[in-house]
C-alpha cells in the first residue's frame, strides 16, 4: 500500500469520527456545592498561612480563617436549604458525582456545626500551665520531633505551636461533608479518605503522653487502612456487577429495571455473588467508620490517646458522616436488597449496643468508658438504620445532631479536669470532683444523663425517637434489646454521678482549670442543645422530618 493511500486513509478515518466533538465540557453547579468549596479553599487558605505568615501570628490567622469558613459553610447550607433544595429542587449535582439533597443539606450543617464547636476547644490555650512565658495549647510543639528528645524541648522552649491543627481539621471537614452527599462510589472512596487522613495525623499529635498518642495514630492508621482496602474491593465487585459506579444504575440494575447494557460487562452483571460480596465490604468499611462491633476495636484506644478535643471532635463528626454515608448506600443503592442485608444488621445493632454497655461497666478511664459509651450508641442509631421507613431516616437525623453536640461538651469538660501529668482522665481522681467544683460537675451530669437517656434531655428525645422507628418497621424485639442496653448504659453513667457527687475528695486530687471563654462555649452550646432538644425538641424532629427524603 502507498504513504498516499495510507494517508488518505488516516484522513478519511479523522473526519468520519470527530474526536474532539465527544468531549463535553464538565457542568457543575458551584451554588449547590458551595458549603463543600468553602472549607476545602479555606483549608488552602490555611496551608497558605503556615507557609508565609510569621509564626507568632499564625495561631491567630487560622482560628479566624477556620471560623469564618466553618460559619460561611454553615450559612451556605442554611441558603440551599431555604431555596428549597432540600425539598422540592433536590437534585444530583457536580455531573452525577454529588447529591444536594434534605439528609445531605442537614448532615453537613450537623457536621459543620459540630466542627465549629469542636475547634474552639482545638483553639483552647489556658488550660496548661504556661511553658517558659508562652501559653500552650493540647497539641505537640513541634510533630515532627522524637517524644522527650532535645529538639521537642528546644520547640518548646522557642514557644512554637502546632497551628497545622486547623487546616487539618477543614480538609477533614471538607471530605465529611461530601462521604454523606456522594452519589458514586468514586466520590465516596475519595471522600472517606479526605477525611480520614487528617483525623490519623490528629491523632497523633498530643503534648503530653506523646507516645501514647503516636501509638493511638498508628493504630488507627494500620486499621483504617485495612477498612479503606476492604471498602475499594467491595467497590470493584458492584462496578463488575453493574457495569457502573453511580448509586442510581447499580439500584436498578439490582431491582432489574436497568435499559442499556454495557456489552462489554454484559456476563459478570446481575451475578448475585459480586452484588453480596460487594456490599458486604462496602458496609464492613462503614460499619468500622461508625464504631460497630466486630469493627470497634479501634474505638477505646485511640479515643484514649489522641489528643482530648481531637476525641471529641472525631466522636461527634466522623459519626454523623458515616452513618450519613451508610444510610445513603443502603436506602438508596440497595433498597432492592432489604431482605438480605437486615438480617445482618440486626446482629451487629444487637452485638454493639449490648457489647458496649456491658464493656463499658468495666472501665477505668473516663475516655475509655465514653468511648464504649459510643459503640453503645452506634447501635442505638443502627436501630433507627434498621426501620427502613421515611420515620426510620428522620429518627436517625435526629439522633447524630443531638448526640454529636452532648459528645463534644462531655470531651471538653474533660479537658478541665487536671494534674501535674496533664489531663486526670483515671475514674479514681473524679471523685468528689462535685464539692471541688460544683458546676463543672453538674455539667458534665447533664451530659452523662443525656448519654444514658433520662428524659427532658436530648438524648431521651433521640432514643425514644429510633425506638419508635423501629419498633413501628417491624424490629420490636430489637427494641427489647435497646431497652435492656440502655439500663445496663444508665449503671456506668450514674455511677460516675455517685463518684463526682457522693464521694469524699481527695486532699492530692485534681484541680479544675479555668477555661478561655472558647471552651466556655463550647460547653454552653453542648448544655444548650441538651436542655432545647430535650424539652422542645418537636421543632426539629420535624425538621429532621422533611430533610429525611433522599434524591435518587
Amino acid at each position: 500500500m502507498s504513504a498516499s493511500a495510507v494517508h488518505n486513509l488516516w484522513t478519511t478515518a479523522t473526519t468520519a469520527v470527530d474526536p474532539i466533538a465527544k468531549i463535553d465540557a464538565p457542568k457543575i453547579e458551584y451554588g449547590q456545592l458551595s458549603p463543600t468549596l468553602i472549607v476545602v479553599g479555606a483549608a488552602i487558605v490555611g496551608m497558605l498561612v503556615e507557609a508565609f505568615v510569621p509564626r507568632k501570628h499564625r495561631y491567630h490567622a487560622q482560628l479566624f480563617v477556620s471560623v469564618v469558613a466553618l460559619t460561611a459553610g454553615f450559612a451556605a447550607v442554611v441558603a440551599l436549604a431555604a431555596n428549597g433544595y432540600g425539598t422540592t429542587k433536590a437534585g444530583i449535582a457536580a455531573m452525577g458525582a454529588i447529591a444536594v439533597d434534605g439528609p445531605a443539606l442537614f448532615l453537613q450543617g450537623t457536621i459543620l456545626l459540630a466542627a465549629l464547636v469542636g475547634l474552639f476547644t482545638f483553639a483552647e490555650r489556658r488550660l496548661d500551665p504556661e511553658a517558659h512565658g508562652n501559653r500552650v495549647d493540647s497539641f505537640a510543639a513541634q510533630a515532627a520531633s522524637v517524644p522527650g528528645s532535645d529538639s521537642e524541648k528546644a520547640a518548646v522552649k522557642a514557644g512554637f505551636t502546632t497551628t497545622e491543627v486547623f487546616p487539618l481539621l477543614l480538609f477533614a471537614v471538607a471530605g465529611m461533608l461530601v462521604f454523606p452527599a456522594a452519589n458514586d462510589l468514586l466520590t465516596f472512596f475519595i471522600a472517606l479518605e479526605v477525611f480520614s487522613l487528617p483525623l490519623y495525623l490528629l491523632c497523633a499529635l498530643a503534648r503530653r503522653k506523646r507516645l501514647m498518642s503516636q501509638e493511638a495514630a498508628v493504630k488507627y492508621f494500620l486499621l483504617g487502612a485495612f477498612a479503606s482496602a476492604f471498602t475499594l474491593f467491595g467497590i470493584a465487585l458492584l462496578y463488575g456487577y453493574a457495569g457502573s459506579v453511580s448509586y442510581g444504575t447499580i439500584a436498578q440494575v439490582v431491582d432489574g429495571t436497568v435499559k442499556n447494557v454495557n456489552p462489554a460487562l454484559a456476563d459478570t452483571m446481575g451475578n448475585d455473588a459480586l452484588l453480596l460480596i460487594g456490599t458486604a465490604m462496602i458496609v464492613m468499611g462503614l460499619l468500622f467508620k461508625v464504631g460497630a462491633v466486630p469493627f470497634h476495636m479501634w474505638t477505646p484506644d485511640v479515643y484514649q490517646g489522641a489528643p482530648t478535643p481531637v476525641t471529641g471532635f472525631m466522636a461527634a463528626a466522623t459519626k454523623v458522616a458515616a452513618f450519613g454515608a451508610l444510610l445513603r448506600v443502603l436506602y438508596v443503592v440497595l433498597p432492592g436488597l432489604r431482605w438480605d442485608w437486615r438480617p445482618v444488621m440486626w446482629g451487629v445493632a444487637i452485638v454493639t449496643m449490648l457489647g458496649g454497655a456491658i464493656v463499658a461497666i468495666t472501665q477505668t478511664d473516663i475516655k475509655r468508658l465514653l468511648a464504649y459509651s459510643s459503640i453503645a450508641h452506634a447501635g442505638f442509631i443502627l436501630a433507627g438504620v434498621i426501620a427502613t421507613t421515611p420515620d426510620g431516616v428522620s429518627s436517625v437525623l435526629f439522633y447524630l445532631a443531638a448526640y454529636s453536640f452532648v459528645t463534644i461538651g462531655a470531651f471538653a469538660v474533660v479537658t478541665l479536669v487536671r494534674d501535674a501529668g496533664g489531663e486526670a482522665t483515671h475514674l479514681s481522681k473524679w471523685a468528689g470532683l462535685g464539692r471541688r467544683s460544683p458546676l463543672v460537675a453538674a455539667v458534665f451530669a447533664v451530659f452523662l444523663l443525656a448519654f444514658a437517656g433520662i428524659p427532658l434531655t436530648s438524648g431521651f428525645a433521640g432514643k425514644f425517637a429510633v425506638f419508635k422507628a423501629a419498633a413501628e418497621g417491624g424490629a420490636a424485639p430489637l427494641v427489647v434489646v435497646g431497652v435492656i442496653s440502655s439500663a445496663i448504659a444508665a449503671f456506668f453513667y450514674i455511677r460516675v454521678i455517685v463518684l463526682m457527687f457522693f464521694s469524699e475528695p481527695r486532699p492530692e486530687g485534681p484541680t479544675v482549670a479555668v477555661p478561655s471563654p472558647l471552651t466556655m462555649t463550647a460547653i454552653g452550646v453542648g448544655v444548650a442543645v441538651t436542655v432545647v432538644l430535650g424539652v422542645a425538641p418537636q421543632y426539629f424532629l420535624d425538621l429532621a422530618n422533611q430533610a429525611g427524603v433522599f434524591v435518587r
